[in-house]
């Protein structure tokens, strides 16, 4: 991956922008863009799109504004640019990566793109390994048993472009249905956007209008849910409301002061005389965001797909430094996130004061997932406040570690329908080990190739399918008439 190539060459019809190739590598022979980006649920959460048409994945990618920092998710300040991902035909072993707003990119910057890159997509060595293996383990029982489907699974799961982000993706999978999973991811992506609004000395009074719009409409879509759909619309009746009234005191009664206090950023706090200026004159290129699915920038297909506006915001996932210092009264009503409000600040705060050293986390399974590791880090993970064993298990599968499957409500129903097991959440673990124990060390890649093989065939092909319809991909959608509803467990 060091071999990275920049390409100067660019259209004059074409906003400014670097292209980066990075080499395929022994991944050239079977790698499968279109399967290694939509494996997994997260690909669907915000701010990923991928477009089917031109099969392009774009997002923001942080950086650092200083090549002295090594680490862009925990270094400060931090700036996002627009990247879109493809495998053109006369790239047969290159990925092309096209970074937009700007005209060159340093070394380091290239580097740490490329590893944002290469982390999502699982290209290391590690990772390509631990596919050829699985596939090779896949042949041979689709010959036995006639599984054709698990040779199809490309032994990629994808994944962030930072473990915080895939931490906190993790949280919101957990106890909730997947529609509020996605708006939840969404809404940080919002809520984001705002709080670079607000370093540059404006604050976004449309963006909590827009949000509250956006929730009410309920134009969220994600995977996989934890949560009975009854209680989830309860929940939503309840944080609509909560919205509403919110939004009413920041407009109407201009408490919005209060809201900055809580905020607590190393910015300049607001003065009343911004927020008035602001009802007049407020920052377009944050609130024009705010009506998208995948927070992407506002666009028009091409060959490349998503093309942004560089002089627009570009909402990416938070950050932990932008994260620690929110109030959780605050985060937890404007991105409707309940308990998991002060879970994610907790996780925030322990990653920004070195507490919880994400760069030495990950490195120490990089060479591979042994059990050892894996026990290791999951007794540091029990320590956090809200990692349960799925969450636990969860982070862990996107580390690499595939011995464990991550098992929920979802699971026990798939066994049911699937194997006609008389699964439960407490016998779950047995029961998968017992079906997918011979695909050792790779149980969850067989778990979840199966999964996503029957959710393809309830609903077609998962990469084709419209963003505004992934609120549809749940597990009530998928359960059979009269099948049994099950009980949810209260930790992750």
């Amino acid at each position: 991956m060091e071999n990275t190539k920049t390409d100067g060459k660019e259209e004059e019809e074409e906003e400014e922008s670097v292209v980066l190739e990075i080499p395929l590598g022994d991944a050239a022979e079977t790698f499968n863009l279109e399967k290694a980006v939509c494996s997994h649920g997260l690909f669907m959460m915000s701010p990923n799109h991928w477009d089917p048409l031109s099969l392009t994945f774009s997002r923001p990618l942080r950086l650092s504004l200083s090549d002295s920092d090594s680490d862009p998710q925990v270094s400060t300040p931090t700036t996002s640019l627009f990247v879109s991902i493809s495998h053109p035909p006369h790239l047969p072993r290159s990925l092309s990566v096209r970074v937009y707003g700007t005209r060159c990119l340093s070394p380091k910057h290239q580097e740490s793109l490329v590893a944002q890159v290469v982390r999502m997509l699982r290209l290391s060595e590690t990772d390509e390994r631990n596919a050829r293996e699985f596939r090779k383990m896949a042949e041979a029982a689709a010959a036995e048993e006639n599984y054709s489907w698990l040779t199809g699974f490309g032994g990629r799961v994808f994944r962030s472009p930072t473990l915080f982000e895939d931490m906190v993706k993790c949280i919101l999978l957990c106890n909730c249905q997947w529609p509020r999973t996605l708006s939840m991811a969404r809404a940080l992506c919002e809520l984001q956007c705002e709080l670079q609004c607000k370093s540059s000395g404006v604050f976004v009074a449309q963006a909590v209008n827009a949000t509250v719009k956006n929730k009410c409409n309920d134009t969220a879509h994600n995977f996989i849910p934890n949560t009975s759909a009854g209680k989830e619309s309860k929940r939503n009746i309840r944080a609509c409301k909560v919205s509403k009234h919110l939004a009413s005191k920041i407009v109407e009664t201009g408490t919005l002061l209060e809201a900055d206090a809580n905020l607590k950023t190393d910015s300049a706090p607001i003065g009343r005389e911004t927020l008035e200026s602001v009802e007049n004159d407020s920052c377009a290129r944050c609130s024009s965001r705010h009506g998208s699915d995948s927070c992407a920038p506002d666009s028009l297909q091409s060959q490349h797909g998503i093309q942004p506006d560089v002089n627009k915001m570009i909402c990416n996932f938070p950050s932990p430094r932008e994260l620690a210092n929110l109030d959780e009264s605050f985060l937890a009503k404007r991105c409707n996130l309940g308990y998991r409000a002060i879970r994610i600040i907790k996780l925030a705060q322990s990653i920004v004061e070195g507490r919880i050293p994400l760069r030495e986390v990950e490195e120490g399974c990089a060479n591979g997932a042994s059990s050892s590791c894996y026990n290791k880090l999951a007794d540091q993970f029990r320590q956090i406040d809200g990692f349960g064993p799925f969450t636990c298990a969860n982070v862990l599968m996107c580390m690499g570690f595939y011995h464990i499957i991550p098992a929920d409500s979802e699971t026990v129903r798939h066994l049911k329908q699937v194997h006609a097991k008389k699964s439960t959440i407490q016998t779950v673990q047995r029961d998968v080990e017992e079906i997918y124990g011979k695909y050792a060390p790779f149980q969850f890649l067989a778990y979840w190739a199966e999964l996503w093989h029957f959710y393809e065939k309830r609903f077609g092909k998962l990469s084709e399918i419209p963003t505004s319809d992934y609120k549809l991909m749940t597990a009530s959608n998928m359960r059979s008439k009269g099948g049994h509803k099950n009980k949810r467990t209260k930790r992750c």
